[in-house]
């Protein structure tokens, strides 16, 4: 593989691993909510906008979904102190269960398919992981400064 087709590789395997996880856990709830929910569980409050461009959608689409999600009791919204004519989102005690519950759904379903890696592979993958997590956050970060 050409080093250029690492990532992008990556990338499309993780996308692969999760509708397998998905379909194997028989969870039909929409990739969106676990992106929503994660944003929130790892970044906290944020206004209605900000969580469509981190989701690459529209403003109509997410506050679709999260009104979905309000009435499921996963979110509450409120309007910004710094500015009442915005609504801010944040994850509930419920919503932050269910994050926990499917990510361990999803960890268990998962868990099969690496059972024949050695402790060789499973440091490469941990690595990958590692540094892909501090690539991640170093983006972040650059995005919420702009």
């Amino acid at each position: 593989m050409q080093r250029e087709d690492v990532i992008p590789s990556i990338v499309l395997s993780a996308y692969a691993l999760g509708r397998i996880a998905a379909q194997d856990a028989g969870n039909d709830a929409p990739a969106a909510q676990w992106r929503v929910l994660s944003l929130l569980d790892q970044s906290g409050t944020a206004r209605v906008g900000e969580l469509a461009t981190a989701s690459r959608t529209t403003q109509p689409g997410m506050t679709r979904l999260l009104g979905v999600l309000e009435r499921d009791g996963l979110i509450g919204r409120s309007p910004d102190p710094s500015d009442s004519r915005a609504v801010v989102v944040d994850i509930t005690p419920a919503g932050s269960a269910a994050l926990a519950d499917w990510r361990a759904e999803f960890r268990s379903v998962l868990a099969p398919r690496f059972t024949s890696l050695d402790d060789e592979d499973w440091a490469a993958i941990t690595r990958t992981a590692e540094i892909l997590a501090a690539h991640t956050a170093i983006a972040d970060r650059k995005d919420a400064q702009q």
